[in-house]
């Protein structure tokens, strides 16, 4: 009786677990990130991009707002180059239920196992985000974060997705130092 009432909750643990973004980030820890104030899109590196148009618009837009929040200035002349980069895999999830009683993992017929088994099959896209700062003046990467979650295919609902992914990465930026 105790499974049952658990069962729903741990379904929710396990899809509430599967919509977090986990994020990383990296940078060079010679950088005075304080003397960055304005930024610009590296169009030649977003341009190879393989994302559809209307994805990129939004990765830019709530890259924008991210940066804007944090007090940027989009500029012809930045003293940042932003760059975005990013990957994607299928994931195939199986999950295989037990109910009921008996010995074993429920393979064949159990005159022991009374409520039999259940096998859900499930695929899902997996993506990765890269954003990186390039130091305008010296052409080098001085920044990056990395976020990876799943992702939907649900218009209404990327724009949320890909703000959440972009808010959580840039997060982290400016890098606090130890």
């Amino acid at each position: 009786m105790k499974t049952t009432k658990l069962l729903p909750l741990l379904l929710l643990f396990i899809v509430a677990s599967c919509s977090s973004v986990s994020v990383n980030s990296d940078y060079d820890k010679n950088v005075d990130f304080s003397s960055y104030k304005t930024y610009a899109f590296f169009k030649a590196g977003i341009d190879k991009v393989e994302i559809s148009d209307l994805d990129k618009r939004r990765i830019l837009r709530a890259i924008d707002e991210q940066m804007a929040a944090k007090g940027f200035t989009k500029s012809e002349n930045p003293d940042l180059l932003i760059n975005i980069f990013t990957k994607s895999r299928e994931q195939v999830n199986v999950n295989q239920f037990n109910a009921g009683w008996g010995y074993g993992w429920g393979f064949g017929w159990n005159p022991y196992m009374m409520g039999g088994s259940q096998t859900n099959v499930s695929t899902s896209t997996e993506g990765t985000l890269y954003i990186d700062f390039i130091d305008a003046k010296k052409k080098e990467m001085i920044w990056q974060g990395e976020g990876n979650g799943t992702l939907t295919k649900n218009t209404t609902k990327k724009d949320e997705r890909i703000t959440e992914f972009v808010g959580k990465i840039l997060a982290q930026y400016p890098p606090v130092k130890k």
